[in-house]
């Protein structure tokens, strides 16, 4: 989906296409086709408005889909007397974009390391055997042990990817580094990191 130049604008039905309201109430029923013929009309201006608010392509492109998913799941809740339909869908894509924006910032804010002794990357519970604790205490200490021999950017590149959760694109933001960079490293350091492992 690309970005769509332009302000975001509602957009005109036309001659003898359904208008918003009966597509939404065909919703309510669950029409897939409704649906379908709604996100035609405004998938574009959607996106666009949740790409001003996230600044990032593949984010605003999640959202959008997210935004649209919403509206199947969520038909019955629509009220006509608050407004018309297309300010219903684009409320639901600015609250999301901005929960999405909000959720990002607190993954940036938040630093973790493998090293970090308040980092509780232990699942078993306390009914495990005792063999089955010492077999995860030796992997897991073999997992840090290999995390050791990683370059500093490799292993903060492999940190924020899969302890933080954070995508590709918000490590390259973060790190103010270009995509195929990031990419490399975490690619680089999975592969000494099986090396060491194996």
């Amino acid at each position: 989906m690309e970005r769509p130049s332009g302000p975001v604008v509602a957009v005109a039905t036309t001659a003898g296409a359904p208008a918003d309201l009966e597509l939404v109430e065909r919703i309510r029923q669950g029409d897939q086709a409704a649906l379908d013929l709604l996100y035609r009309r405004y998938s574009a201006p959607v996106y666009s408005l949740v790409w001003k608010v996230l600044q990032s392509s593949e984010e605003a492109e999640d959202v959008a889909l997210d935004v649209f998913w919403q509206v199947w799941r969520q038909a019955g809740r629509y009220d006509p007397s608050r407004g018309a339909p297309p300010a219903w869908i684009f409320t639901l894509a600015r609250s999301r974009a901005i929960d999405r924006l909000r959720a990002r910032k607190r993954r940036e804010d938040r630093t973790v390391s493998i090293d970090d002794p308040e980092l509780n990357i232990d699942p078993l519970d306390e009914k495990a055997a005792p063999d089955e604790v010492v077999s995860f205490r030796q992997n897991r200490d073999a997992v840090r042990a290999a995390m050791s021999k990683l370059s500093a950017v490799q292993r903060e590149a492999v940190e924020l990817a899969f302890l933080q959760g954070m995508t590709h694109v918000e490590i390259a933001e973060k790190l103010g580094q270009p995509l195929g960079t990031v990419k490399t490293r975490i690619r680089q350091g999975l592969i000494r990191l099986r090396k060491h492992l194996d």
